[in-house]
């Protein structure tokens, strides 16, 4: 690429006797073409990638000068390029993606090019993170149990990615159980200020990234730029394509005061996440200011970060300051410190709360003293609970939820039972002595007794599963602290956890355990049956691993609805467990109180954890450390020694990873045998040009569907269901059932993710009323059948398919599955009344056209059944933006127009669409140059 420097901005920087080059702000301020210090940060780090990479093609001197005249109150309609430095993926998403590439390259070779071309363009790190379950768990073996487990599973997709690791260059991997790709990110792979050679100079820039897990924000706390792609996004990344975005509009969001006693990381940022979402920062940057920085540990920022894709905004970023160059010195970063506050200081890129407020779209208050002990729950982060009212809205959701189920309930014992707020209850309704026959169905109860001979009764708002788990929290020593001091005051008192929950802790890396450990606080997590499980995403990416078949027996024969508490981020209903209808998302030391608890109906406010030895009640603020103890704690036991024990061989592995078997050559050799690593088929009949598109006519519904349909529920998540098409694809390839593993585990193999999209257990069609799961009406003749076997008898029948959905479609995890799938069902359009960000992004990269309802209008409103037919003209001229005419035909021959329009928002998305997809595309330019 050719470099441009219309404005003069290159200029050096010398740190400890080096000189670097980089792209000035302060040159481009006196340029006089707008004031650059009124920019919120992250767009003044944008300004600095579009300077570095000017050519005059893909980044122009206009687009430059667009971005310095911002218009906080404008909406976006500038679109620009951003070339991220890194690319950071988990194995989830890094097995198809690289796939995707061994795929390109046998497409390369077959069209007479070079494969060798194709190759990671920017540095990327693969972290395998998302293959460790909980199968076992209350023991000290637990962790070698499950990672013998996890080896096993995964053996072949780990030879796959070591290939990866061996033939492509640019790309490195983190084996297994290190821990997750966030908190890894965060402690080690960020070096804040990234350096580079380049003619012959050492160039500093701004450390970037796109990630493929949307939660790849927790980075912006560390003040890097980075946000949550698909993988679809991250491929062409990866292959030197920009990321396309229109300038977005910058939320100020205000921090004030300084927490309460006893508040947590995880209680600020569930406040943080409902306040947001309430204020609508869906496509915006947020950016945190304000005196209230000061009171926050860089953990605590992260915590926050972590949950953008929550509270809905693009990145949540916290300006680089004294605390960022105080973690990387804590971390064994140390090195780069003097690095990174000379060059942000020279960029004005430095926080100090003494600045000029930056210009923001919007900006919003907030007073972290405010903040109260809480959970979110029992289904969306953003639905925050105090402590008090965790009770109440279980209840309610239960009243709902069996209300739906059986419109006969005794309204009047629903709404007693409601509002018995009044009634205190001293123990765990599980060990009552004297229960009665349940007069209704809110207190119905299953007697369990143990093999070890423990006997209960199991009920609605059991806690059966309690899960330290990795993501938004275990990277913060505040909380785990606070849960290991917790645990240790519990265990004084003679508490236990209950024995129908099950617990796990699974940190994000082996940091957390090893000061655990070295503040002597796991041997009391551990009394607690809080074992290490493993260092991976585990509960909270729905691998809690099975229930005890005593625990299952019950909730089945009762219907019971029970519940979780985990302290991750995501609570969507068919996520954390099948058995599990009410999950709530809580700090590390509640989730250990209410593992003691064992039910959401105690109200831990006020309600006992349980008794003494003496019999006395033990309340949950007898045992809560105070923040004087957890800082003791932390200034004694966290310091870079841990962290430089943990990474000194971070990309090295263990024996049975360097035992691997590992293919070779720069052609990956597909197995036709092999369930978890298949050729996907996106580029078998690949042509050097793309045929012209052509409109839809005669399309069917294959799904309709409500508002806040999650990429869970179009994806294939979780467990493979026994009787589903894709476990019956895995019998007949002579898999049994307990070898089945999960659809993330099997990301590699399209023919199980086809036959596992919109299979998810809680989704409703609304074209098979009545019904859960991935059921369909195949029509005109209306038969009821899976929605892959649909799919199929309408591909065979030549026929075009489309999904009509609610608001918010797609929103949850960046899945490049909850596109593929549906491209490989035969699905050409989706109609919502509006997408999540990631997701409409990557149906425009599946070739897969994203429409939406004009504002007021949605499938219900237009009498839309989803049983008619649908012609949409005009697809060969399309322009982002455009208005399209729909017309829906019913059996009848009466028919229905409507206007929708195309969620294809930029120039560059056309050229994808166009190519039949971004890989398409990109692939097509490597020929071109090959």
């Amino acid at each position: 690429m050719t470099q441009t420097n219309s404005f003069n901005t290159e200029t050096t920087l010398t740190v400890n006797d080096k000189q670097y080059s980089y792209h000035s702000l302060a040159t481009l301020q006196n340029a006089n073409i707008g004031d650059v210090n009124r920019l919120p940060f992250s767009l003044r780090i944008l300004l600095e990638n579009l300077l570095r990479q000017e050519d005059g093609m893909t980044v122009s001197k206009e687009d430059i000068e667009a971005l310095v005249k911002w218009d906080a109150k404008a909406a976006p309609d500038k679109e620009i390029f951003f070339m991220p430095a890194r690319v950071l993926l988990q194995d989830f998403t890094g097995v198809p993606a690289v796939a995707d590439l061994a795929a390109m390259r046998n497409a390369v070779a077959r069209l007479g090019g070079d494969p060798q071309k194709i190759n990671p363009f920017t540095p990327a790190d693969l972290v395998i993170d998302h293959s460790v379950q909980v199968d076992s768990f209350g023991s000290h073996d637990s962790f070698r149990i499950n990672a013998a487990h996890e080896l096993e599973r995964n053996r072949e997709r780990y030879k796959f990615l070591r290939w990866g690791q061996n033939s492509l260059n640019n790309f490195r991997v983190v084996p297994p159980d290190n821990g997750i790709v966030h908190q890894i990110n965060l402690e080690h792979l960020a070096p804040v200020a990234m350096t580079t050679e380049r003619n012959g100079a050492t160039w500093v820039y701004p450390d970037t990234l796109i990630g493929t897990d949307s939660h790849s924000t927790m980075i912006n706390g560390l003040g890097v730029l980075g946000w949550g792609v698909g993988g679809i996004e991250a491929e062409a990344a990866l292959l030197g394509q920009p990321c396309s975005l229109l300038i977005p509009q910058v939320v100020g969001f205000r921090l004030d005061g300084i927490p309460a006693a006893g508040v947590t990381s995880t209680d600020i940022v569930l406040t943080i996440t409902q306040k947001l979402r309430a204020h609508g920062v869906v496509g915006k940057f947020v950016e945190f200011y304000g005196p209230g920085l000061a009171h926050l540990t860089l953990a605590d920022r992260a915590t926050i970060a972590n949950m953008a894709p929550e509270y809905g905004a693009t990145c949540g970023l916290f300006p680089i300051d004294e605390k960022t160059t105080e973690y990387l010195q804590i971390s064994g970063r140390g090195d780069n410190v003097a690095l990174v506050e000379a060059y942000y200081k020279a960029q004005g890129m430095w926080y100090s709360p003494e600045q000029t407020t930056p210009d923001y779209s919007a900006e919003l208050t907030f007073d972290l003293g405010s903040v109260e002990a809480c959970l979110a729950g029992p289904s969306r982060p953003q639905d925050r609970v105090t402590l008090s009212s965790v009770r109440e809205s279980f209840r309610e959701a239960l009243i709902q939820q069996l209300q739906q189920k059986d419109d006969t309930i005794d309204q009047a014992a629903a709404s007693q039972w409601q509002n018995d707020h009044g009634q205190k209850m001293m123990t765990s309704p599980e060990l009552a002595t004297d229960v009665a026959e349940s007069t209704h169905a809110f207190e119905t109860s299953v007697p369990v007794k143990q093999a070890n001979g423990e006997a209960y009764n199991l009920g609605h708002g059991s806690v059966v599963i309690a899960s330290i788990t990795s993501c938004t929290n275990t990277s913060n020593p505040g909380v785990m602290m606070a849960a290991g001091l917790l645990a240790r005051n519990a265990v004084k008192r003679g508490l236990r956890s209950k024995p129908w929950v099950k617990t796990s802790l699974a940190p994000g890396s082996r940091v957390v355990t090893d000061y655990l450990k070295d503040a002597g606080l796991m041997e009391s997590m551990e009394a607690l049956n809080f074992h290490l499980v493993g260092y991976g995403c585990a509960t909270c990416i729905g691998n809690s691993g099975p229930l005890p078949t005593h625990i299952t027996d019950a909730i089945n024969s009762g219907d019971l609805a029970v519940g979780a508490v985990l302290s991750g981020n995501r609570n969507f209903e068919g996520r954390v467990n099948a058995h599990v209808r009410a999950n709530y998302l809580a700090s590390p030391p509640l989730v250990v109180a209410y593992a003691l608890a064992g039910n959401l109906n105690l109200d831990l406010a006020r309600d006992p954890l349980g008794n003494d030895d003496n019999g006395e009640p033990v309340y949950l603020k007898d045992i809560w450390p105070t923040q004087k103890e957890i800082a003791a704690v932390i200034q004694k036991h966290v310091g870079a020694e841990q962290f430089d024990r943990s990474y000194a061989d971070i990309f090295k592995g263990d024996k049975e990873w360097n035992a691997l078997d590992v293919p070779e050559g720069d052609l990956f050799q597909w197995q036709d045998d092999s369930t978890y690593i298949k050729e996907p088929p996106f580029f078998n009949d690949l042509t050097p040009t793309p045929a012209p598109l052509t409109d839809i006519s005669g399309a069917r519904v294959l799904a309709m569907l409500g508002d806040s349909v999650t990429t869970d529920h179009i994806s294939p998540a979780g467990s493979i269901a026994e009787g589903s098409p894709a476990a019956n694809y895995l019998i007949e390839q002579g898999v049994a059932q307990k070898d089945f593993n999960s659809y993330g585990s099997r990301r590699g193999n399209h023919e199980v993710m086809m036959r596992g999209t919109f299979a998810n257990i809680r989704l409703r069609n609304l074209l098979a009323p009545g019904t859960e799961g991935g059921v369909t009406r195949h029509l005109p003749e209306g038969t009821a059948m899976s929605i892959y076997d649909a799919s199929a008898k309408y591909l065979a029948a030549g026929t075009q398919l489309m999904v009509l959905a609610g608001k918010e479609y797609g929103t949850g995890s960046s899945r490049d599955w909850a596109a593929k799938g549906p491209k490989l069902l035969g699905i050409n359009a989706v109609i919502a009344e509006s997408f999540e960000r990631i997701h409409r992004s990557n149906l425009v990269g599946m070739g897969i056209l994203p429409m939406q309802f004009k504002a007021g209008d949605s499938a219900a409103s237009l009498g839309l059944t989803g049983e008619e037919t649908f012609a949409i003209a005009g697809l060969n001229e399309l322009t982002p933006g455009q208005m399209l005419e729909v017309v829906a035909t019913s059996a009848d021959g009466s028919s229905k127009t409507f206007a929708v329009l195309t969620r294809i928002d930029t120039a560059n998305e056309i050229e994808y669409f166009r190519h039949g997809g971004i890989l398409s595309y990109v692939l097509r330019q490597t020929l071109a140059t090959s």
